[in-house]
């Protein structure tokens, strides 16, 4: 505590501003608070740099944000020393952003580079679309994504749009260590600030829209509803499903207006149900086709369909993926452009259905750690290949290679697309969902975390991710454990040979244990807040009864069982 308070007194002088020093001053009051505000500093985790907003250096403020900034500046003049530098930035609905992309473009400014900031709130995958239109050396936007209002955050792209990974991320977090806060330059002038909207927003509606639209649709005749819960998909989405001639489109008036205290939802995450119950209920009286939401920066997507009982249900991010990974490979073999050299992509955490898909078209299937950013690295890298379609557990999707982050605003497109086609042929899109499984084999995903706040979550989490990875059960729900996937170490163990082999993936840590009936358990720390999390994938081999429902049934029920093994 001596070392918090040592931290926290150094933020009640010069440089900070008297604001600052004040709120610093009062934290003193409540040593909890200060403890949690000062015990570290915020480093880049899945999602870049974020946090809570408020004092401290464990906290999204001018200061914490203006050394990244200044930091990045310095990183950049170093990477590309005889350039002109450019650097695109976009911002979210959340409390500050605005104010917080105009301090960075300062910064950015005060250190000449030149900086392209959108004239109002932006999505992410327009952020990222951006970077190569303009053919910026990186981009910066502004969220939290799906976090809770009180937090911010700041994720850096790199000059392919993709955000930026190994050696840059590594580099620039030690060049933002090396410099203090005194060595900020807050004000930059104007002489290379551009304010960019609407030439950008046509570009990326045309490619979002090229992307998504099946051409050989000749009705769209789906109604829609959407909420953007309050974030900023409504700056794009909209204009999207309209262009490719979907009229019939529903917003959710109280919550279309952009709002970082999304008051209408305890969380403004589609992966959490509550989010898109208002706009379900608004479905089941227009008795609509498709509900769709969005989170915060528009780079999540949570979709609702009716079932054989015409109740809305949620698809989760496993099925929603798996429906798109299918339908546009199904669709490029029909129209003879399918090729050896087509590639797709998930993550260790996602379901395994995916390698299935690519095995059945005869392409591959590349399986990266969590976290986007590892799906735009191989996009990058793989330029001899032809990206096809990503997607994650986490509702988050990507089709072609022009986007380089997961992209909910085209997702919607696709999704609409799918339920239209499948209109024409009398099918929902829960009839083609059973359609994947009855090919592929049923498979269902769950997902449970707990959320260990401060130092003491912080603690406590370290010690489960180690006793989970020191000491695995020999069973688990009467099944044995047959191999352990272990990507802080980088090993593969077969546990009943005893045989290691090597993971040749970035470290990380996460651990997987698998199971004689392929039932899979992934635990990992989350990237972007203090939580552990869960993940869950069982699967047969034929369903039961030849009915959907009872095979689902069985399923949970297997996921209920392995949760309760686990005392969980």
């Amino acid at each position: 505590m001596i070392e918090i308070k040592e931290k926290a007194l150094k933020w009640c002088k010069f440089p900070f501003d008297s604001q600052t020093q004040k709120d610093v001053k009062a934290l003193f009051d409540y040593p909890d608070q200060l403890e949690d505000s000062f015990y570290k500093d915020l480093e880049f985790g899945t999602g870049g740099m974020r946090g809570i907003m408020g004092v401290g250096t464990n906290r999204i403020n001018k200061y914490t944000l203006g050394k990244a900034a200044h930091g990045l500046s310095l990183y950049l003049k170093s990477k590309f020393p005889e350039k002109n530098i450019k650097v695109v930035i976009a911002y979210d609905c959340r409390h500050n952003s605005k104010l917080f992309s105009k301090i960075i473009s300062s910064i950015l400014l005060a250190n000449d580079i030149e900086v392209y900031l959108f004239s109002s709130l932006r999505t992410t995958p327009e952020l990222s679309y951006s970077v190569r239109y303009l053919k910026a050396n990186c981009g910066i936007v502004l969220t939290a994504s799906h976090n809770p209002p009180e937090y911010n955050g700041f994720k850096v792209y790199w000059k392919d749009g993709g955000q930026i990974v190994p050696p840059y991320d590594e580099e620039l977090m030690e060049k933002i260590n090396s410099i203090s806060f005194n060595e900020i330059l807050f004000n930059g002038t104007n002489d290379k600030l551009n304010l960019i909207d609407k030439e950008i927003d046509d570009a990326f509606i045309e490619t979002s829209t090229q992307l998504a639209k099946q051409d050989d649709l000749k009705l769209r005749n789906i109604k829609i509803v959407y909420t953007p819960l309050h974030g900023t998909s409504i700056m794009s989405i909209p204009q999207v499903l309209k262009k490719a001639g979907h009229e019939s489109l529903i917003i959710i008036d109280e919550q279309s207006k952009p709002d970082g205290s999304f008051p209408t939802v305890k969380s403004p995450n589609p992966e959490e149900p509550d989010a898109l119950q208002m706009a379900i209920n608004r479905a089941k009286k227009e008795n609509a086709d498709i509900v769709i939401g969005t989170d915060p920066d528009s780079d999540r997507l949570g979709i609702s369909v009716k079932n054989k009982q015409e109740e809305f249900v949620i698809l989760n991010g496993n099925q929603t993926m798996l429906l798109m990974a299918h339908f546009i490979l199904k669709k490029r073999k029909e129209k003879g452009l399918l090729s050896s050299k087509d590639f797709i992509a998930s993550t260790i955490v996602s379901s395994p259905v995916m390698q299935k898909v690519a095995n059945n078209f005869g392409v591959e299937c590349l399986i990266t750690l969590t976290g986007f950013k590892w799906i735009g690295k191989e996009i990058e890298e793989r330029k001899d290949q032809n990206f096809i379609f990503g997607g994650e557990e986490s509702f988050g999707y990507l089709i072609g290679d022009k986007i380089r982050d997961k992209d909910a605003v085209t997702s919607a497109l696709l999704i609409c697309e799918i339920v239209s086609v499948l209109k024409t042929k009398e099918k929902t899109l829960y009839d083609f969902m059973i359609e994947c499984y009855k090919l592929y084999g049923p498979y269902k995903e769950r997902l449970i975390s707990y959320k260990l706040e401060g130092l003491s979550g912080e603690i406590k989490i370290k010690n489960m991710m180690e006793n989970y990875r020191n000491n695995p059960p020999n069973k688990i729900n009467n099944q044995f454990i047959i191999s352990i996937q272990d990507y802080l170490n980088s090993t593969k163990t077969n546990v009943k040979s005893k045989t290691v082999n090597d993971i040749n993936l970035p470290k990380s840590d996460v651990i997987i244990y698998t199971l004689n009936d392929n039932s899979k358990i992934a635990i990992r720390p989350s990237g972007t807040e203090p939580k552990i999390k869960f993940y869950f994938s069982v699967n047969n081999k034929d369903f039961k009864n030849n009915c959907w429902e009872s095979t689902e049934e069985e399923l949970d029920k297997r996921i209920d069982s392995i949760i309760s093994d686990l005392n969980l």
